[in-house]
Protein backbone atom coordinates (compact mmCIF):
# COMPACT_ATOMS: atom_id res chain seq x y z
CA UNK A 1 0.00 0.00 0.00
CA UNK A 2 1.57 3.47 -0.43
CA UNK A 3 2.54 5.11 2.50
CA UNK A 4 0.35 8.43 2.04
CA UNK A 5 -2.57 5.56 1.87
CA UNK A 6 -1.47 3.80 5.31
CA UNK A 7 -1.09 7.22 6.91
CA UNK A 8 -4.56 8.51 6.10
CA UNK A 9 -6.36 5.01 6.58
CA UNK A 10 -4.28 5.02 10.21
CA UNK A 11 -5.31 8.72 10.57
CA UNK A 12 -9.24 8.13 9.93
CA UNK A 13 -9.62 4.86 12.25
CA UNK A 14 -8.04 7.25 14.68
CA UNK A 15 -5.38 5.10 15.76
CA UNK A 16 -2.66 7.78 15.54
CA UNK A 17 -5.08 9.82 17.85
CA UNK A 18 -5.21 6.77 20.29
CA UNK A 19 -1.64 5.69 20.53
CA UNK A 20 -0.61 9.22 21.37
CA UNK A 21 -3.47 9.78 24.14
CA UNK A 22 -2.81 6.13 25.73
CA UNK A 23 0.98 7.18 25.39
CA UNK A 24 0.88 10.72 27.19
CA UNK A 25 -1.50 8.27 29.75
CA UNK A 26 1.92 6.61 30.67
CA UNK A 27 3.66 9.43 30.86
CA UNK A 28 1.33 11.07 33.59
CA UNK A 29 1.44 7.77 35.57
CA UNK A 30 5.11 8.19 35.18
CA UNK A 31 5.14 4.57 34.27
CA UNK A 32 7.18 6.16 30.94
CA UNK A 33 9.29 8.97 31.14
CA UNK A 34 8.55 12.12 28.82
CA UNK A 35 11.88 10.90 26.95
CA UNK A 36 11.02 7.38 25.92
CA UNK A 37 7.40 8.48 24.99
CA UNK A 38 8.64 9.17 21.43
CA UNK A 39 10.25 6.11 20.76
CA UNK A 40 7.48 4.35 22.33
CA UNK A 41 4.88 6.02 20.05
CA UNK A 42 7.04 4.90 16.64
CA UNK A 43 6.99 1.32 17.79
CA UNK A 44 3.53 1.35 19.00
CA UNK A 45 2.57 3.20 15.26
CA UNK A 46 4.87 0.21 13.51
CA UNK A 47 3.00 -2.19 14.69
CA UNK A 48 -0.28 -0.47 14.33
CA UNK A 49 0.74 -0.29 10.34
CA UNK A 50 2.28 -4.13 10.62
CA UNK A 51 -1.12 -5.01 11.12
CA UNK A 52 -2.96 -3.33 8.30
CA UNK A 53 0.19 -4.52 5.71
CA UNK A 54 -1.25 -7.75 7.24
CA UNK A 55 -4.78 -6.82 6.86
CA UNK A 56 -3.96 -5.39 3.10
CA UNK A 57 -2.70 -8.54 2.29
CA UNK A 58 -5.71 -10.73 3.34
CA UNK A 59 -8.11 -8.26 1.51
CA UNK A 60 -6.11 -8.88 -1.43
CA UNK A 61 -6.43 -12.73 -1.05
CA UNK A 62 -10.02 -12.19 -0.73
CA UNK A 63 -10.43 -9.98 -3.65
CA UNK A 64 -8.27 -12.37 -5.89
CA UNK A 65 -10.07 -15.38 -5.01
CA UNK A 66 -13.18 -14.23 -5.42
CA UNK A 67 -12.56 -12.43 -8.71
CA UNK A 68 -10.89 -16.31 -9.50
CA UNK A 69 -14.14 -17.83 -8.69
CA UNK A 70 -16.44 -15.88 -10.21
CA UNK A 71 -14.32 -16.43 -13.38
CA UNK A 72 -13.50 -12.55 -14.32
CA UNK A 73 -10.62 -11.88 -16.48
CA UNK A 74 -7.31 -10.07 -15.14
CA UNK A 75 -5.87 -7.11 -16.16
CA UNK A 76 -3.28 -9.02 -18.11
CA UNK A 77 -5.84 -11.41 -19.88
CA UNK A 78 -7.06 -7.92 -21.04
CA UNK A 79 -4.19 -6.80 -21.99
CA UNK A 80 -3.26 -10.02 -24.32
CA UNK A 81 -6.66 -9.66 -25.85
CA UNK A 82 -6.14 -5.81 -26.77
CA UNK A 83 -2.80 -7.10 -28.34
CA UNK A 84 -4.46 -9.91 -30.70
CA UNK A 85 -6.96 -7.54 -31.47
CA UNK A 86 -4.58 -4.73 -32.66
CA UNK A 87 -2.71 -7.42 -34.57
CA UNK A 88 -5.78 -8.20 -35.75
CA UNK A 89 -6.80 -4.81 -36.52
CA UNK A 90 -3.17 -4.39 -38.40
CA UNK A 91 -3.22 -7.82 -40.39
CA UNK A 92 -6.76 -6.89 -41.72
CA UNK A 93 -5.71 -3.31 -42.83
CA UNK A 94 -2.66 -4.72 -44.62
CA UNK A 95 -5.12 -7.22 -46.47
CA UNK A 96 -7.50 -4.15 -47.34
CA UNK A 97 -4.39 -2.73 -48.89
CA UNK A 98 -3.06 -5.23 -50.72
CA UNK A 99 -6.69 -5.99 -52.29
CA UNK A 100 -7.10 -2.39 -53.22
CA UNK A 101 -4.21 -2.03 -55.44
CA UNK A 102 -5.93 -4.83 -57.57
CA UNK A 103 -8.84 -3.33 -58.15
Amino acid sequence: MFEPMKKALLVGLGIQEKMKEYVDDLVRKGEVSKEQSGSLFKDLMGSAEKNLEGLEKSWREIIQSTMERMNLPTKEDLENLEKKVNALSRRLAKLDKEGGEDS
